[in-house]
């Protein structure tokens, strides 16, 4: 009997046995591209970094090898193909080089990119990732530090391409390499790591080159009264009791809420456009301005303002660094949506107003001059290289 499954077996294999393949010359199939790349964390956020020297000196010709490195774009929204997490805030890209600006390190340009779309977005800058272009630009060498050894704080300066401001990076230096180690934590990264300071420099006006682009505190679209500021990116802040929903819903009750992203996104676009981003409503770009939700926290939480942000369409796991200095900004502006929601006594006056998102806390500090003028906003994040080499892509 066992003889007998064995020949079954052995009919049925050969039954099933492959015709022989035909191949082509090694000659004429297309080889995978390639270029010299590094992988980053920066605050909740990830990032493909290139240096322009490994990239096409046509600018024009970047955008098909993002998406390629990337894997977009995937229908089913997952970018298996490529280093892309299947959400916005791991469909990111950084082209760091040396300085154009007299008074930066390096120059800076960021790019969005769509995940199932072939979207890439240059309009912007990205808040989060700006925290490892120091620590990028130190082991990369492009920034040399002056004497060897340890480093309790080094700082880059940084020329984002994207919206022409500076960034002060501050971090440890151990042997000439951004430090991972540390004891400094935040909300929406596991593990403790070195901390980063970042100073946004005179952050705002970063597209518009006003703090109220449209000129008013408050604004109407829809039907829904918001504030159109713009600090590090420009954005829109709308109260959650309008939209008649809860201020703190999970990132998955926004996205599952039957016509909430379609609401946000026509406020958004209209708020675009009187921003003057773009022409017309279809040319709004989806990366700016942000969109964010605000309401008052709920007593006990240890934070002043909850935030729920939405970033090139979909809900964010934490909150756009971008979009946390816009927060802090708007809630010294009396009469704004935001200096609304704002507890009366801040958690912690002496670290400016702290955030509570979706993943925990941010604290987040904007400096006024006597004279009204925004000088500076300030936050703390981490950042850690994770890979270096060679990326592929077809």
């Amino acid at each position: 009997m066992e003889a007998a499954h064995t020949l079954n077996r052995i009919r049925i294999s050969t039954t099933l046995r492959p015709k022989p393949r035909h191949f082509t010359s090694s000659a004429t199939l297309p080889m995978q591209h390639r270029a010299t790349a590094a992988y980053y964390r920066g605050g909740t956020s990830r990032a493909v970094f290139f240096q322009p020297k490994d990239l096409p000196t046509d600018k024009s010709q970047w955008p098909p090898i993002f998406l390629g490195v990337l894997g977009s774009p995937d229908p089913n929204g997952r970018q298996l193909d490529g280093l892309g997490g299947g959400i916005s805030s791991l469909s990111k890209i950084c082209v760091v080089g040396p300085s154009t600006h007299p008074d930066a390190d390096v120059d800076y340009t960021f790019a969005a990119i769509g995940v199932k779309t072939t979207e890439v977005d240059f309009s912007a800058n990205c808040g989060n990732m700006s925290a490892a272009i120091g620590p990028y630009a130190i082991d990369s060498k492009l920034v040399a530090v002056s004497e060897p050894g340890t480093h309790d704080s080094v700082t880059v300066r940084i020329h984002n391409t994207n919206t022409g401001k500076i960034i002060n990076s501050s971090f440890p230096v151990v042997d000439g390499e951004a430090s991972a180690e540390g004891d400094y934590t935040i909300d929406g990264v596991a593990g403790k790591t070195a901390r980063v300071k970042l100073d946004f420099i005179n952050p705002a006006g970063s597209k518009t080159g006003k703090l109220l682009p449209t000129g008013n505190v408050i604004d109407s679209f829809d039907g829904i009264q918001t504030t159109c500021i713009d600090v590090g990116n420009p954005c829109v802040f709308v109260n959650a009791s309008s939209l008649n929903i809860a201020g703190d819903l999970t990132p998955s009750e926004i996205d599952a809420h039957p016509t909430l992203l379609a609401e946000l996104d026509s406020i958004r676009r209209q708020a675009g456009l009187a921003m003057s981003l773009a022409p017309t409503l279809d040319l709004v770009p989806a990366s700016i301005p942000k969109i964010c939700i605000v309401s008052p926290s709920r007593e006990g939480s240890g934070t002043d303002i909850t935030v729920r942000a939405i970033s090139v369409g979909q809900p964010h796991k934490a909150v756009p660094i971008t979009v946390s200095l816009s927060t802090a900004a708007a809630a010294r502006i009396p009469g704004s949506v935001v200096q609304q929601c704002v507890a009366d006594t801040l958690v912690d006056p002496a670290g400016g107003i702290t955030l509570g998102h979706a993943s925990g806390k941010l604290a987040v500090e904007a400096t006024f001059s006597s004279g009204g003028e925004l000088e500076s906003a300030t936050v703390f994040r981490t950042a850690r290289r994770l890979m270096e080499g060679t990326v592929f892509w077809r």
